[in-house]
């Protein structure tokens, strides 16, 4: 649960100070909307450590080794991907982020509840840092679980500006010998097209096949069910990464048989899912987007852009072959798995257990501890997912981010979003600043950020108003997000 005492938010708005706002409402829009007395305060309600974590960011040039393929590229430091970050709940951190790269840039932090002028989206949330400026931030760690982050800013999170984000919580019970990170990736940047000729190449039609244009549904709810086909993707990658090496330059993981393994699954591809599956295991769910549900075994399990699992494993004797299967895109990403001498598996090796269906979110369960209090719904809203190819264009609610009516909650209620797709193709969807529970607020589903919405399918989704500001909703698919996928929450008085 997010780690906030109700003192602060039983007082409502009373003293917490409001600011006017124009934004997604219109000119002589007389609403006001809570600002940043109340984000303040929120702040002030979150329980706290009482320690102080400082870390140094920087957003910079830099050459990558492919496999023996160099590449230019941007990174966060001189790694790929970038350094973890890590704390505890309840800790304060401070990154002094500095701006290194030839252009505007920004740092999201991807699933966090933190305050909303901490988001890192400019316009919205934070300011833009311009090149050789610097940002500080500051905010409390609300949460357990595993977070990552990355840029907001235009097609950037295309490129190398992505590090994982883990936030421990020192009571949680989960037992392991070894916790391994992977992230997951679609490549092209320094061997292929730029993320800024992928985009314009979209926008003007000549990156589309003739196969897959125009195409927009308007059919009826389908399912959860997993994703698949051409409509998966926009975009044909020359490489898929794991931890920033592509299949001819796997990492290897070391182990020894029986141990159990935690993995924390991140992906951060800007255009790929992916099914994902260790030869010869068994994964255990015990995590989806940070937080914990009710143990799910299974053969392979699909991961939507932007969504993270932690999955135990107890090792085999061998060596095996964690892939990655790039959904729609005749391609995998692979890592090693060595616990004992062995050969290892072909470069382009495919375990049996990615011949089973994948697990999906729909399936898990919230544990007790993850679930949102029941309370029914103080107002539905609606999120109907719709586009097409040629034109390149994606909508919600019928606006393109640039015309859209942004939705609205006041503080303390819960909300309802009903996500539905529209189109052929998968959108993985996600809030800022707050998570959701699938289905109903108190109930059985699995506690997110984002979710992965099938082709022509749906699902509703309840949230706790408990975090004020104004908040982006959108794909997490890069392109689409551009192209126009995106709108806000705003908290009103």
């Amino acid at each position: 649960m997010n780690q906030i005492s109700r003192r602060a938010l039983l007082t409502g708005i009373v003293g917490a100070g409001l600011a006017t706002g124009l934004a997604g409402c219109g000119v002589g829009d007389t609403r006001k909307y809570l600002g940043a007395s109340s984000i303040q305060l929120r702040e002030d309600a979150l329980i706290k450590s009482g320690k102080v974590k400082a870390f140094d960011l920087t957003a910079q040039l830099n050459e990558i080794d492919l496999g023996g393929v160099n590449a230019k590229t941007w990174t966060y430091g001189d790694s790929f991907p970038g350094k973890i970050i890590r704390a505890n709940v309840g800790d304060r951190i401070t990154v002094n982020f500095n701006n290194k790269l030839p252009k505007p840039t920004s740092v999201h932090w991807h699933g966090l509840a933190i305050r909303n002028d901490m988001d890192g989206v400019p316009g919205v949330t934070t300011p833009e840092v311009a090149p050789d400026g610097k940002f500080k931030f500051d905010f409390t760690l609300p949460d357990a679980g595993t977070y990552w982050f990355h840029p907001h800013s235009g097609s950037q999170l295309d490129r190398g500006l992505y590090a994982p984000l883990i936030i421990d919580d020192p009571n949680e019970k989960v037992t392991y010998d070894q916790e391994w990170i992977v992230i997951l990736d679609d490549w092209s940047d320094g061997v292929g097209k730029s993320p800024d000729e992928i985009l314009a190449s979209l926008l003007d039609g000549s990156g589309i096949s003739s196969g897959m244009n125009g195409m927009n549904g308007m059919g009826g709810m389908g399912g959860m069910d997993h994703a698949g086909g051409m409509d998966s993707g926009d975009v044909t990658y020359p490489l898929y990464l794991i931890n920033g090496r592509p299949i001819n330059d796997p990492e290897v993981f070391a182990s020894k048989p029986g141990q159990r393994i935690r993995i924390r699954i991140i992906n951060a591809a800007a255009d790929t899912i992916f099914n994902v599956a260790i030869s010869q295991h068994t994964m255990t769910i015990t995590h989806t987007d940070g937080f914990p549900v009710k143990s799910y075994p299974t053969a392979s399990l699909q991961i939507g852009m932007g969504e993270r699992y932690d999955v135990i494993v107890t090792m085999g004797s061998g060596v095996f072959a964690f892939v990655a299967d790039a959904v729609g895109k005749s391609a995998i990403a692979r890592a090693l798995i060595r616990t004992s001498s062995g050969a290892s598996p072909a470069q382009l090796f495919k375990p049996a257990e990615l011949n089973s269906k994948p697990l999906t979110s729909d399936l898990l369960q919230a544990s007790e501890q993850a679930k949102l209090p029941f309370k029914k719904p103080d107002r539905t809203q609606d999120l109907i997912l719709s586009g097409s190819m040629k034109p390149y264009k994606w909508s919600i609610n019928g606006r393109t981010y640039d015309k859209t009516e942004a939705l609205v909650v006041r503080l303390n209620e819960t909300g309802t979003l009903k996500i539905r797709n529209r189109t052929m193709m998968a959108h993985p969807m996600h809030l800022h600043g707050h998570t959701f529970q699938l289905g109903s607020a108190g109930g059985n589903g699995a506690r997110k950020d984002t979710v992965l919405i099938p082709s022509m399918g749906g699902i509703n989704v309840d949230f706790a108003a408990t975090n004020p500001g104004k908040w982006m909703i959108h794909c997490h698919n890069a392109y689409h997000a551009e192209a126009g996928m995106m709108t806000r929450l705003e908290y009103i008085a």
